[in-house]
């Protein structure tokens, strides 16, 4: 009987490389890098929704530094709620400052809404009264930081015009930088944001004028995972000019608390209730 005949190696190795650069097409075909299958607005959206929009519900403590360029700071401490209503984007939240004392009772209230203008109050214990925030005043200083009223609640993705300039890597985090300039007048020209390719959070943010100069610049100090969800514990906002800063530390985070939207209104916002 004649035996069997090996196969040659040559040919092997040929149906072999025929076979691998089958694949390498096929992964080419199939699997696009994000670049390539998402528009700068579905980036925004996504960075959104990782930075103010993760879980059903969120609550935490928080402790707010203001430090001056001289090296003085002010500390105030506050709670924080927020809860998202149905599929539309509808949100709420709520903050109460704990301390210090002059500010000790003190509300801020939001309703956020998908497609129009969110509603704003804060609440002066010392009047007992609650006033509306404009919104022309929605970037103006929230409390005497370097944030704005926007900051805290977000603004909306339509509002600006997003365009990705590249990706690149900050502080070893691959990260894609987009430019969004607002539609309408602003008290910036445009803002450059570094987002995470994996966790879609916001490294960085640096704000412009409309001659071209750096007016605030914002960062993720510390980012951790929280139930589950990728947080920016720790951020800070930096005004150039004066060289005035606020760090905004986030503890006892927890994401998915049974909170109702009764919770989000004028007679929470005089008496809130302490966190669960």
């Amino acid at each position: 009987m004649t035996p069997l005949s090996k196969p040659s190696t040559t040919r092997h190795l040929s149906r072999r490389a025929l076979i691998n650069a089958a694949a390498i097409v096929l992964i080419a075909t199939v699997t696009p890098t994000h670049a390539q299958t998402l528009s700068a607005e579905d980036i925004v959206r996504k960075e959104v929704d990782a930075f103010y929009e993760s879980g059903k519900a969120f609550q935490a403590k928080v402790t707010m530094r203001l430090l001056t360029a001289k090296g003085s700071a002010r500390e105030r401490t506050m709670d924080l709620w927020r809860i998202n209503l149905g599929s539309e984007g509808d949100q709420r939240y709520m903050i109460s400052f704990e301390a210090p004392a002059d500010v000790r009772g003190m509300g801020f209230l939001v309703w956020k809404y998908p497609k129009k203008e969110a509603d704003r109050w804060l609440y002066f214990p010392a009047l007992k009264a609650i006033r509306r925030v404009a919104a022309d005043d929605k970037r103006s200083s929230f409390v005497g930081s370097d944030f704005s009223y926007e900051d805290i609640s977000g603004r909306q993705v339509d509002e600006e015009q997003h365009t990705l300039l590249r990706q690149e890597k900050l502080d070893d985090r691959d990260s894609y930088v987009i430019e969004s300039r607002p539609k309408t007048p602003a008290t910036y020209d445009k803002r450059l944001i570094w987002i995470d390719t994996e966790r879609w959070l916001p490294l960085k943010e640096e704000y412009y004028d409309a001659e071209g100069k750096l007016q605030r610049v914002f960062k993720a100090e510390k980012v951790d995972q929280v139930g589950g969800y990728w947080t920016v514990t720790s951020r800070s906002m930096l005004t150039t000019a004066s060289g005035h800063r606020t760090v905004v530390d986030f503890t006892d985070v927890r994401y998915d608390v049974p909170l109702s939207d009764d919770l989000f209104t004028e007679r929470s916002l005089r008496n809130p209730p302490p966190l669960r």
